[in-house]
């Protein structure tokens, strides 16, 4: 198992290509990879749909996937605001990838039912994890994680949402050959390799976890036999002044994504915003719907606890063998409009696990598991790691 990372600022096509198969090949990879992710910002379609026709007819690798986006992450830099390219090859002997394109018009009959959909998606029975790109425009992404959930139960899907474009029509999405301007494509992988996904929503708990008592629809009515409001103040009142500071960009709800009897930690709770609340009625609006009996914890974010959340999702990786490559999607509320600093989720990677061959882009919503099922999250840092079977 090999992978090489490379990452270029050329503006034309064909020297953009040049350094980037000059990189890949540098680093092992001279041609014919198993898969190549190729993810572009800043260029118009037409000129990212030249790099990519090009970077096929360089490579030729067996799949390649791409999308457009805001701004793109390499191994060693997060570029933003300004046209880049950042692709991830590898060779992936004894693994079994199926790409598979869905367009716009298709979702409705692909979620109609268990066999359309795994017709659709074709992949093995010993399916491992799913990459999937997708437009946010014209792709129903909770529907369609939910059908991944259901058909392709504990089947870690990652990935992102295209966000080279302000409105319909605007994104690129690439799949070997095929080229599209909605709907989604994506990889199964099988076979002869481990996978661990590490999913950072930037945020830290603040209290203690409480039991949901009265919900309808997003509407959170009663909290521990209290109206969700009064709950909300209470908490107030016992917080640090740091802590409340932190209030300033916002209150979340983490969701517990386990059953109700399991003891929750912090990687399980799914992370919500507060959209509002009634201090007559006591209710409080949420992000998500929510239900009577679960539980949940309010939670803070900003740069710090961002970061401080990444690396402690990231610790027990340091334990472990380097892995051999891997795929960051990361939200495009991240990078430079969240930390003071540029690189800031690829550095503190680099600081938990090393230099690792990697790619990724800053998307308009981001794709990973939490609590064994897989959601569409904000300001979110989505990461697989990739390493050969122990």
């Amino acid at each position: 198992m090999l992978f090489a990372s490379a990452t270029t600022t050329e503006h034309n096509p064909n020297a953009a290509v040049g350094a980037l198969a000059a990189q890949i090949g540098a680093r092992g990879i001279e041609h014919r990879p198993d898969l190549v992710l190729a993810f572009l910002s800043g260029h118009s379609a037409r000129t990212a749909r030249e790099i990519v026709e090009s970077l096929n007819a360089a490579l030729d690798p067996r799949v390649l996937a791409a999308c457009t986006a805001e701004g793109v992450i390499g191994h060693e830099e997060e570029i933003e605001r300004e046209p880049a390219v950042a692709i991830v090859a590898a060779r992936l002997p004894g693994v079994e990838l199926a790409p598979f394109a869905i367009q716009a018009d298709e979702w409705r009959d692909v979620l109609g039912g268990a066999e359309a959909f795994r017709r659709a998606v074709a992949a093995p029975e010993a399916v491992k994890m799913f990459i999937l790109i997708a437009d946010p425009f014209t792709s129903p992404m909770d529907e369609v994680l939910e059908a991944f959930n259901t058909h392709y139960p504990g089947v870690p899907v990652i990935g992102g949402m295209a966000s080279g474009a302000q409105m319909p029509g605007g994104n690129l999405l690439v799949l070997n050959h095929q080229y599209l301007n909605a709907g989604g494509v994506g990889i199964s992988l099988a076979g002869s390799f481990d996978v661990e996904i590490v999913v950072s929503q930037g945020c830290r708990p603040i209290g203690r976890p409480l039991t949901v008592t009265g919900a309808e629809d997003n509407i959170i009515l009663g909290i521990e036999g209290k109206p969700a409001f009064i709950e909300v103040r209470e908490l107030f009142a016992t917080l640090s002044e740091e802590e409340r500071a932190l209030l300033q960009n916002g209150l979340f709800v983490g969701r517990a994504i386990k059953p109700v009897d399991e003891e929750v930690g912090r990687g399980d709770f799914l992370i919500r915003g507060v959209l509002g609340g009634d201090p007559e009625s006591g209710a409080m609006a949420i992000g998500d719907t929510i239900g009577e009996g679960e539980t949940i914890q309010f939670h803070v974010r900003d740069a710090a606890t961002a970061q401080e959340d990444l690396e402690m999702m990231l610790l027990p990786q340091t334990f472990r063998d380097p892995p051999a490559g891997a795929f960051l999607f990361s939200c495009n509320g991240r990078g430079r409009r969240l930390y003071d600093h540029p690189n800031g989720d690829i550095s503190a990677i680099q600081q938990m696990i090393g230099v690792t061959p990697l790619a990724g882009f800053f998307c308009a919503g981001e794709i990973g598991p939490i609590g064994g099922k897989n959601f569409l999250h904000g300001h979110t840092a989505s990461l697989a790691l990739i390493r050969p079977v122990s």
